[in-house]
């Protein structure tokens, strides 16, 4: 169950509300966007990704 997309999104929202009651608006992005940088980062991580292709992206994204 720990896994499940549901329980994720749950635990996502919870965390969310939680920022946004007792942070206020600001601590409600700030937690939204670590969560989706978190949630990129492990979609990347699960696709098989090295970190040789996020350097090679940089270098590329420098030219």
């Amino acid at each position: 169950m720990a896994g499940s997309r549901a329980f994720v999104g749950m635990a996502a929202g919870m965390a969310l509300a939680f920022a946004g009651y007792f942070g206020g608006f600001g601590a409600f992005l700030l937690v939204a966007a670590l969560g989706g940088l978190g949630a990129a980062a492990g979609h990347w991580y699960d696709g098989g990704g090295r970190l040789q292709e996020l350097r090679d992206a940089y270098e590329r994204s420098r030219r």
